[in-house]
C-alpha cells in the first residue's frame, strides 16, 4: 500500500475501533479524522504532513510543547534504571525527590499563618487526585470523631474530573446530569460567574454576593460538610470562568471560620498557567488539600499528586488493629518514569525562568482580548495568566447565547484548524491555553488566526 492508502486505512480503522472522549461519534464517523504523527515545539503534524499550532497544549498538559529535550533525556535516563515498581510496600528514588521538591514549592510563597502542605499522595490523573482528596477529607473527620461530616460543598459550573466521586462534587449540568442517580449528594454554592451572575447581581456593586450565599450554607450545615472544593481562580472546563479578586481569599476565611477543610483543585490552574506557579498564590491562600496533575510532567506521562497538611496525615496514624490506614492506591502510583519527567519539568521552570517570561506573553494576550471584546458577537472575554476564554453570543446587549445546535464555537475551531491552529471550544466559549513556552511571534500568529475565525463565523 502507498502512503495515501496507509492514511485512509488509519482513518477507517480509527472509526471502526476507537470511541473518542467527549465526542459525538455519529458526527465523527462522517468526518475525516485528524491523526497526529509528530510533534515539535508548539506544533503538531498530521499524517498528511500538515502542521498545526497546538493552541490547547494537547488538552492543557504540554506546558513546554512537544519533544522537549530535557524531559526526553530524563525519561531515557530513568528507562535505563527501572520503568515501574509499586509503592505499596516499596518506594523509589524519583518519587521521593519529587515529593520533597513539590512540598518546598507549594509552600515557598506562603505568607499566611495557615498550616503548610507537607505530605504527598501519588495517583495518575486529575480525577484520581480529586478522588483521593475527597476520600481523604471524609476519612479525616471520621478519625477526628466528627461522624456527621459526610458531605461536601462545591460550586455550580465546577468540573473536577470524570470518576463518580469527582463528578459528585462537580457542577456542569451538561457533563454530569446523566449520572445523577449514581452520585452522592452535595451542597452547592453559586459560581463566581460575573458575566452571567446566577444571583442577578453586578460585579463591583455586589460585595461578592456569591460568597455570602456560600456562608449561608456553611453557617447552617458546617457540621455536615467535610470540605469545600474549588478550582482556585478559574473554573476551567466550566467555561474559563475567572473569579473576581478577593473571592478565593474569602473562601479560605470561611473554611477556617466554620471548621471545614478547603480542597484546591489545581489540576488545570497549576504549574504556571495563571502566571504564578499555583493559582492559590495570587491571594496567599494555603488549602488543606491540593490536587495537581496535567502539566506536572509536561504532558509526557500520566501523574497526579494530592498534597495534605501534617494535621490531616497525622489523623491516619495508629495501631494496625485500629484500621486508620488510608485504604486507597493505584497500580501506577508514583511511577518512576513519570516522576523523572516531573522533576525535569521543575528544572525547566527554574533554568528557563518560565514564570518571568510569561509576563510579555500575558500582556500580548490581554491586549488582544481587549481588542476583540468590542466585537458585536463577543459577549465576554476573561483570563488569568495564559488561560483565557472568549464567550460568543448571538445578541450582545441581551447576552443571548447561540443555540447549542448552531455549534458556533465548533465552527470557529474548525475555521482556525483549517488555517493551521488547533483549538477546542467549550460550547460557545473559545478556549486559549497554548504551551507556556510559546514564542511571542507564534502567540501573536495564533491569536490572529482565531480573530479571523471569529469574524468569519459570526459576521
Amino acid at each position: 500500500m502507498g502512503i495515501m492508502d496507509d492514511n485512509r486505512h488509519l482513518e477507517e480503522t480509527d472509526k471502526k475501533y476507537i470511541w473518542h472522549p467527549f465526542t459525538q461519534m455519529q458526527e465523527w464517523r462522517s468526518e475525516t479524522p485528524i491523526i497526529i504523527t509528530e510533534g515539535r515545539d508548539c506544533f503538531i503534524k498530521d499524517i498528511y504532513g500538515r502542521w498545526y499550532l497546538d493552541g490547547v497544549s494537547s488538552l492543557w498538559v504540554n506546558i513546554f510543547g512537544h519533544r522537549k529535550k530535557e524531559i526526553n533525556d530524563a525519561i531515557r535516563e530513568q528507562l535505563d534504571k527501572i520503568a515501574h515498581s509499586t509503592m505499596l510496600g516499596l518506594s523509589n528514588v524519583p518519587a521521593i525527590k519529587l515529593a520533597e521538591r513539590l512540598v518546598k514549592l507549594v509552600n515557598a510563597s506562603c505568607v499566611t499563618p495557615h498550616a503548610p502542605l507537607t505530605k504527598v499522595f501519588y495517583s495518575d490523573n486529575g480525577s484520581t487526585a480529586v478522588e483521593v482528596a475527597v476520600k481523604m477529607a471524609f476519612q479525616y473527620w471520621k478519625h477526628k470523631g466528627a461522624m456527621g461530616k459526610n458531605s461536601f460543598l462545591c460550586l455550580n459550573n465546577a468540573y473536577h474530573g470524570d470518576t463518580i466521586g469527582a463528578v459528585s462534587v462537580g457542577g456542569v449540568d451538561l457533563f454530569h446530569n446523566t449520572f445523577g442517580p449514581l452520585l452522592f449528594k452535595t451542597f452547592k454554592a453559586p459560581s463566581p460567574y460575573c458575566y452571567r451572575c446566577e444571583l442577578g447581581e453586578e460585579y463591583a456593586k455586589c460585595s461578592l454576593a456569591c460568597i455570602k450565599k456560600m456562608e449561608e450554607t456553611l453557617r447552617v450545615h458546617h457540621d455536615k460538610i467535610a470540605a469545600v472544593i474549588i478550582e482556585p481562580l478559574v473554573q476551567a472546563a466550566g467555561g474559563m470562568i475567572v473569579a473576581p479578586h478577593g473571592y478565593l481569599g474569602e473562601v479560605r476565611k470561611l473554611c477556617s471560620k466554620y471548621n471545614t477543610l478547603l480542597i484546591a483543585d489545581e489540576v488545570a490552574t497549576g504549574f504556571g498557567r495563571t502566571g504564578k506557579m499555583f493559582a492559590c498564590e495570587h491571594e496567599d491562600v494555603v488549602p488543606d488539600i491540593m490536587c495537581l496533575s496535567k502539566g506536572i510532567t509536561g504532558g509526557y506521562m500520566p501523574l497526579a499528586v494530592t498534597l495534605a497538611t501534617e494535621e490531616i496525615y497525622t489523623a491516619f496514624l495508629g495501631e494496625f488493629r485500629e484500621l486508620k490506614t488510608f485504604f486507597h492506591g493505584h497500580s501506577y502510583t508514583g511511577n518512576p518514569i513519570a516522576c523523572a519527567a516531573a522533576l525535569a519539568c521543575l528544572d525547566i521552570f527554574e533554568h528557563e525562568e518560565t514564570l518571568k517570561n510569561l509576563v510579555p506573553r500575558i500582556a500580548i494576550l490581554e491586549k488582544w482580548l481587549k481588542d476583540i471584546s468590542e466585537f458585536v458577537h463577543v459577549g465576554d472575554v476573561r483570563n488569568k495568566g495564559l488561560m483565557a476564554g472568549i464567550e460568543l453570543v448571538k445578541d450582545k446587549k441581551a447576552k443571548e447565547a447561540y443555540a447549542w445546535e448552531d455549534k458556533t464555537g465548533w465552527k470557529v475551531a474548525h475555521h482556525a484548524r483549517d488555517n493551521g491552529v488547533f483549538i477546542r471550544p467549550l460550547g460557545n466559549v473559545i478556549v486559549i491555553m497554548p504551551p507556556l513556552s510559546i514564542s511571542n511571534e507564534d502567540l501573536a500568529g495564533m491569536l490572529a488566526v482565531i480573530k479571523d475565525a471569529i469574524i468569519s463565523v459570526t459576521s
